[in-house]
């Protein structure tokens, strides 16, 4: 039986995640969640991991077919009891916060459809990158259900009240433009560009302070729903964090020297 999620990492420690149920168009089993839960929380004790890309795997489908998560399975849903449904929906959503608060910066490389909750695990990722052919909603509603991953929180944070109430409530599909002008996805590019542009990106976090840049994800994720007054100390926070680091001084060496600084995470 293949992995259920494909596990590839570089030299300059970026890993990468695929989502690999494309016969089922990479939606979430129990199965695929427990594994995606696993991967997060040892990420976060992995100190040479810089960034993550998270993506769906492709099968023998022509590229407008393509998926990167259609969101939970309704094959196994329509097995379960009410308990169990409850279950999956804690899973679900206590998995997507391990990724929103992981230590590391997470990219989304949204490749194809991406409904429910594979748009909620977009929505949990730091960044998102869409590929042109991407086709996308909260589309739960029309199932009689609404998002249980944290979708009518998240998305209400990213694209506004107005916004997120209108795409919810209608169920209404969107495409990668769309998703580029809410100012959900912060880039589109073609298909075959988007591992490349993700890619691009890890590697221009990777290359900083790996205490400067979770510290920063941290006062970003904690103090965007703050008060200002609450938000600014805990920055101050986390800015202590690196002033006894190696990092730090080995930032200001290289400046000096007039060289890149290579950074330990220490």
């Amino acid at each position: 039986m293949a992995d259920i999620l494909l596990k590839e990492r570089t030299d300059d420690g970026i890993m990468i995640l695929t989502l690999n149920r494309p016969e089922a168009m990479n939606c979430f089993n129990f199965d695929l969640l427990a594994e995606l839960a696993d991967t997060i929380r040892e990420a976060n004790f992995d100190m040479d991991l810089r960034c993550i890309i998270i993506t769906g795997a492709q099968g023998d489908r022509e590229v407008k077919k393509q998926s990167f998560s259609t969101g939970a399975d309704l094959k196994e849903r329509r097995t379960l009891t009410q308990d169990q449904v409850r279950r999956f929906i804690f899973t679900i959503r206590n998995t997507f916060t391990a990724v929103e608060q992981v230590r590391v910066p997470v990219i989304a490389a949204i490749n194809g459809f991406a409904f429910g909750g594979g748009t909620e695990l977009a929505l949990a990722s730091d960044i998102r990158i869409a590929s042109s052919n991407v086709l996308m909603g909260l589309t739960e509603t029309s199932l009689g259900i609404i998002p249980g991953a944290g979708g009518t929180q998240r998305f209400t944070r990213i694209v506004g009240v107005a916004k997120a109430k209108e795409l919810v409530l209608t169920a209404r599909r969107f495409n990668a433009q769309t998703a580029l002008e809410i100012g959900l996805v912060s880039k589109v590019v073609e298909p075959e560009e988007l591992m490349d542009a993700a890619l691009e990106l890890a590697r221009e976090i990777a290359k900083n302070g790996p205490i400067g840049v979770a510290q920063a994800k941290f006062a970003i994720n904690y103090g965007s729903e703050a008060s200002l007054g609450v938000a600014l100390p805990l920055e101050s926070k986390a800015y202590e964090v690196t002033i006894p680091t190696e990092d730090r001084l080995e930032a200001l060496a290289a400046f000096a020297e007039k060289r890149k600084p290579v950074f330990k995470g220490k």
